[in-house]
C-alpha cells in the first residue's frame, strides 16, 4: 500500500457521566475481529477497510481502487454489482457464501448513506450443516402461527430458537409503556440461574440502542472478550455509519453489562410492531459463539412471523374491546335519549361500562347528585368528584397516585386510576370509571440504578455489577389505561355531549311549551271562577257555584304544584322528601276512603291489605297513589272497579293499582314516565292533563329508593310501586 495514506477513522466519543445516554454506537469506528469489512463510495471506489482486511482476505488495498479491480471472490464481486449506484440509495443486505484462502466466509453486502459496505464474516459450520439448521428454523414458523395467545407464542419461540441456534439461554422480553422490560418466557440450561419473571429498567437499553434495535432487527456479539479491529480510511473521511453492519463493534458499556451477567456471547432479535420495539428475543451463551448468518436470518424471519402473529392477536383483542364498547355506547345513548334521569341510566349501564373499560367502580355525578357502583365509599366518591374541574370539557386520565391533587392522595386508598368523562359540564355531569392500585412485587434483575465508577472509557455510569434478583414492592400505580379504551372513551364522550345538548334543547322547548300550555289550561278555571264570582255578586245562591269554584281552584292548584315539582326536578334540587316510618296499609286505606267520597259512582276496591312498614314521606307518597288512582279512574272502562292491593314480597312492599282496560301500545308504554307525553295531551278522558303526573310520581318513588312500573295482565292495566320494607 505504498503511497496509500490511511488513518484510523473517527469513532464514538468517550462515554462519561454527561453523555452516556448519547453514545453514538452506530459509528464505533471499529468491528468485531471474526470478520473483515470493506466500504466503497457509491460509484464503487474503495473508501476504507478494517485493519485486518488485507491479511484476512489476502489482498492488497489502495484508496480509490475500483471494486472490480480487487482480487475478491467472483461471487462477492457479482453481488456488489447490484449495490453500485443504486437508484434508491438504500438497499437491504444480501449474502453469498464464499471461500477465501481456504476459509469459509459469508459475504454480506448492503448500501446506505452514500456508501456500499461489504462484510466478510467467518463461518465455522459447513454449508450443509447451515442448510440443515436453516430448514429446521423455517419449520418452526407454522408452529408459531398456530399459537392462540401471546404467552404461548413467546414460550414456543424461545424453545425453538434455542433448539436451532444452540444458545445456553434464550429469553423473550416484553416492553412496558415506560420502556422497562419483563422476561416473560425463557428456555435455558438447567445449571444456569433463571431470569424468568425479572424486570429490567428502561435505562438498560438507551434511546440510541433502542433506535438501532428497530432499524437493524438482528445483532450478534460473538465474543465479549474480543479485541476490536479499527477501520482505516482517508484522513478527512466522514465516520462510517454501521447501523446495518453485522460486524459492528460493541459499546464498552454493553460489554461490561454482559460480563456482569457472566455472558460470553449474545444475539438479539427485535420484535417490531408498527415501527415500535414491542419486545426482544435475547440469546446468551456462557462462552464465545458464532452462529452462521443464515441461521441468524432464520431467527430474524421467525421474529417477523412473531411480530405479525402478535399484531393479529392484539388486533383481534382490540377489535373485541371496540365491538363491546360500541354496543354498550349505542345502547347507552339510545336510553339517554328516551329516559328522563341520566343518573338512573348510567347506573343501569354500570356493569357494562365497568366491563368494557376493565375498571372496578363507576361514579356518576349530575346536578350535585351521585350514584356509586362498586365497593368505593360514598365519601371518597364525593371527594373524587370535588377534584374535577368545574368547566371540564375533555377526557381526564389519571393512572397513579401522583397524578391526583396532593390534598386527596392519602384518602384514595387503592383507587388510583381514573378515566372521567364530562358528559354535561353545565350541570356538573361526570361519568367516572376507576381502577384499583396494582401492587407489584417486582423482581428486578439487580438494582435498577447504576453507579459511578471508572470504566474502560473513564469515569461514567457503570452497569449494575450484580444480576441477582432485587425485589421491590411497587405501589400507587393502577394498570395504565390502554390506548384502545381511551380512544373508545373519547368516542363515548363525544356521543354523550351530543345527546345531552339535544336533551338540553328539548328541555328548553319543553319549558316554552309548558308556559304556553299553562296559560291555556289556567284560562278555563280562571274563567269559571270569574263567572262564579259575578253570579255571587248578583246574589244568586245556587249550590253548584261553590262546587265549581272549588273544582276550578283545585285544578289550578294541581297544575301549579306539578309545574313547581318539575322545576325542582329539572334544577337538580329533588323533591325534598322527609322519610319516616310509615304504615303503608293505613295510608292506602285513607286514600281509598277519600276517593270513594269524592267519586261515589266509581267502585274503588281494596282487595288486599297486608301490613307493611316503610320509610316514607306520607304526603309525597300520597301524591303518587292519588295520581295512580286518578289515572285508573280516567282511563279505566266505565263501570268497572279500580282495584288496589298492598302486599309484601321478600324485603319489599308492593302496591298494585289496576283498572280494566286494553294494553297500552308499546311505543306509548316506552314513554309513560316522560313529561309532556303526546298520549296525555288533548286526551278526551284527561282534558286538563299536562303529562307530568307519572313523571313526577316516578321521581318521588326514586327518592324513596323504590321503583314504579307498568304491566298488562288478564285484561287489566296495572301500575306497581315497590318500596323497601323497614
Amino acid at each position: 500500500m505504498e503511497g496509500n495514506i490511511v488513518v484510523p477513522m473517527e469513532h464514538g466519543r468517550q462515554v462519561d457521566l454527561l453523555n452516556c445516554a448519547d453514545e453514538p454506537i452506530h459509528i464505533p469506528g471499529s468491528i468485531q475481529s471474526h470478520g473483515a469489512l470493506l466500504f466503497f463510495s457509491a460509484d464503487g471506489a474503495l473508501a476504507g477497510w478494517s485493519a485486518n482486511a488485507p491479511a484476512l482476505l489476502g489482498i492488497e488495498l489502495a484508496l480509490g481502487s475500483p471494486y472490480s479491480a480487487l482480487a475478491l471472490p467472483v461471487a462477492a464481486l457479482e453481488l456488489m454489482v447490484d449495490y453500485i449506484d443504486p437508484e434508491d440509495g438504500e438497499t437491504t443486505p444480501t449474502m453469498v457464501p464464499v471461500s477465501v484462502q481456504g476459509a469459509e466466509f459469508d459475504c454480506i453486502v448492503h448500501a446506505g448513506c452514500g456508501r456500499v459496505i461489504v462484510e466478510f464474516e467467518r463461518r465455522e459450520a459447513p454449508a450443509d450443516e447451515v442448510t440443515l439448521f436453516a430448514v429446521k428454523a423455517h419449520g418452526s414458523i407454522e408452529r408459531l402461527r398456530r399459537q392462540k395467545s401471546i404467552e404461548g407464542l413467546l414460550a414456543s419461540a424461545v424453545d425453538q430458537i434455542r433448539e436451532f441456534t444452540g444458545f445456553d439461554r434464550v429469553m423473550a422480553y416484553r416492553f412496558r409503556p415506560d420502556d422497562s422490560g419483563d422476561v416473560v418466557a425463557e428456555s435455558r440450561r438447567d445449571d444456569i440461574v433463571p431470569y424468568l419473571g425479572q424486570r429490567y429498567p428502561a435505562s438498560d437499553i438507551p434511546t440510541q440502542a433502542r433506535r438501532l434495535y428497530v432499524l437493524n432487527t438482528l445483532r450478534s456479539i460473538v465474543d465479549i472478550g474480543d479485541t476490536v479491529v479499527p477501520l482505516l480510511g482517508a484522513p478527512d473521511a466522514a465516520p462510517l455509519d454501521m447501523s446495518y453492519a453485522v460486524l459492528r463493534s460493541v459499546s464498552p458499556v454493553h460489554i461490561e453489562y454482559l460480563k456482569n451477567m457472566g455472558v460470553g456471547a449474545s444475539m438479539s432479535v427485535s420484535i417490531v410492531i408498527n415501527g415500535r420495539l414491542w419486545g426482544l428475543i435475547a440469546c446468551h451463551h456462557m462462552a464465545p459463539k458464532l452462529v452462521p448468518y443464515s441461521i441468524r436470518m432464520a431467527a430474524d424471519v421467525l421474529a417477523q412471523v412473531m411480530a405479525s402473529t402478535i399484531h393479529s392477536l392484539e388486533s383481534r383483542s382490540e377489535a373485541q374491546v371496540i365491538e363491546r364498547s360500541a354496543s354498550t355506547r349505542t345502547k347507552l345513548i339510545e336510553d339517554l335519549l328516551i329516559e328522563d334521569d341520566p343518573l338512573e341510566t348510567f347506573e343501569r349501564f354500570a356493569d357494562a361500562m365497568v366491563e368494557v373499560t376493565d375498571a372496578q367502580a363507576q361514579v356518576t355525578s349530575y346536578y350535585g347528585k351521585l350514584r356509586v357502583h362498586g365497593d368505593l365509599p360514598r365519601e371518597l366518591a364525593e371527594a373524587i368528584v370535588a377534584t374535577l374541574p368545574e368547566s371540564g370539557h375533555d377526557l381526564l386520565v389519571r393512572e397513579q397516585r401522583a397524578d391526583w391533587p396532593e390534598a386527596i392522595r392519602e384518602r384514595l386508598g387503592k383507587w388510583v386510576g381514573m378515566l372521567a368523562l364530562p358528559f354535561d359540564p353545565a350541570s356538573g355531569g361526570w361519568n367516572i370509571v376507576l381502577r384499583v392500585e396494582q401492587i407489584e412485587q417486582v423482581a428486578w434483575g439487580g438494582r435498577p440504578e447504576k453507579i459511578v465508577a471508572m470504566g474502560p472509557l473513564g469515569e461514567r455510569l457503570t452497569p449494575r455489577g450484580s444480576f441477582d434478583a432485587w425485589f421491590e414492592t411497587v405501589r400507587g400505580h393502577a394498570h395504565p389505561w390502554e390506548p384502545t379504551i381511551v380512544a373508545n372513551a373519547r368516542l363515548t364522550l363525544a356521543e354523550l355531549v351530543r345527546v345531552m345538548a339535544s336533551r338540553r334543547a328539548q328541555t328548553e322547548a319543553t319549558r316554552a311549551q309548558l308556559l304556553a300550555m299553562l296559560g291555556h289550561d289556567l284560562r278555563d278555571p280562571l274563567h269559571s271562577i270569574n263567572m262564579a264570582g259575578m253570579v255571587i255578586e248578583k246574589g244568586n245562591s245556587q249550590p253548584t257555584i261553590g262546587r265549581r269554584i272549588q273544582s276550578s281552584t283545585s285544578r289550578m292548584q294541581r297544575m301549579i304544584s306539578q309545574v313547581l315539582d318539575m322545576s325542582r326536578i329539572d334544577g337538580g334540587l329533588g323533591l325534598g322528601v322527609t322519610l319516616e316510618p310509615t304504615d303503608l296499609r293505613a295510608l292506602v286505606e285513607d286514600l281509598i276512603d277519600e276517593a270513594r267520597l269524592a267519586y261515589p259512582a266509581i267502585p274503588f276496591q281494596l282487595v288486599c291489605d297486608e301490613r307493611a312498614m316503610v320509610n316514607a314521606d306520607g304526603g309525597r307518597l300520597g301524591q303518587v297513589l292519588s295520581n295512580l288512582l286518578s289515572n285508573a279512574r280516567h282511563h279505566g272502562e266505565p263501570g268497572k272497579p279500580v282495584r288496589v292491593c298492598v302486599t309484601t314480597r321478600g324485603r319489599e312492599a308492593v302496591i298494585d293499582v289496576s283498572n280494566a282496560g286494553a294494553e297500552i301500545p308499546p311505543d306509548v308504554a316506552a314513554t309513560l314516565f316522560n313529561p309532556f307525553k303526546r298520549a296525555s295531551l288533548n286526551n278526551p278522558r284527561n282534558r286538563t292533563g299536562m303529562g307530568l303526573g307519572l313523571y313526577i310520581a316516578q321521581q318521588i318513588v326514586r327518592e324513596h329508593h323504590g321503583e314504579i312500573t307498568y304491566r298488562h295482565d288478564d285484561g287489566e292495566v296495572i301500575f306497581s310501586v315497590r318500596l323497601p320494607l323497614l
